[in-house]
């Protein structure tokens, strides 16, 4: 699939409820929802949202009829997403835990989407808030996880939705997921503005060489990776 270049918007969602303390959707959460509304989802698919936060991109998949399990380790993205699940009346699969850790031994899906962690940071422990961005030093604490776990939980045909910051090496995602047998690529590139985190991040990150001072944007990008 060719990389499609899009430029960054507001993500309103007004059936979305979130809750002071959890990510709030945005254009990350925007250009994942797109990419899955390309993809092929029926009643047949079961889907699993990892680092689901207010559970945005669960309900996107469990409104095109597929089965949905979420995961986040936070206990309030927890109650938030069954919050909107109940209040959008979805049957989705709530679970609090580490990535894959509270999933059952053997289970296997279609489709995993994650918006996780990414910002690179000065800090290599996260807590509170920051959780839902800080990503240590590098940004990639979470996606390396990522690329290690999610393969496995993959069917024959099964795909991986995986969107992330430029600053954090998307190649280095691509030759990770590639080397457990999926087919990776970024499908989407998107330019946006900074949020608040990476202006006020912009010297450090500066001086790690992954921005110019002059820069006012971050590269997006959706990687999708399937397996044959």
């Amino acid at each position: 699939m060719a990389s499609t270049a899009v430029s960054g918007t507001a993500f309103p969602d007004p059936e979305v409820v979130t809750v002071p303390g959890v990510y709030a959707p945005q254009d990350d959460t925007r250009l994942l929802a797109a990419a899955l509304a390309r993809e092929d989802i029926t009643r047949d698919t079961d889907a699993l949202d990892l680092c689901t936060g207010s559970g945005t991109l669960a309900l996107a998949a469990a409104r095109r009829g597929a089965r949905v399990t979420a995961v986040d380790i936070s206990r309030r993205a927890v109650w938030n997403a069954r919050l909107n699940a109940l209040l959008a009346r979805r049957r989705i699969r709530v679970r609090r835990g580490d990535l894959t850790a509270p999933l059952p031994h053997g289970r296997r899906f279609d489709l995993v989407v994650s918006n996780p962690p990414y910002v690179p940071s000065p800090d290599t422990a996260t807590a509170g808030a920051g959780r839902a961005w800080d990503a240590g030093v590098g940004g990639r604490l979470l996606l390396d996880r990522i690329c290690d776990d999610v393969p496995p939980l993959l069917r024959r045909g099964g795909l991986l939705l995986l969107v992330h910051s430029g600053l954090c090496n998307p190649q280095e995602t691509l030759q990770r997921l590639t080397s457990t047998g999926l087919r990776a690529t970024v499908s989407v590139r998107a330019r946006v503005p900074f949020g608040p985190v990476l202006r006020e991040r912009c010297g450090w990150l500066c001086e790690r060489g992954l921005l110019k001072p002059w820069d006012e944007s971050e590269e997006l990008v959706i990687i999708r990776a399937h397996r044959p």
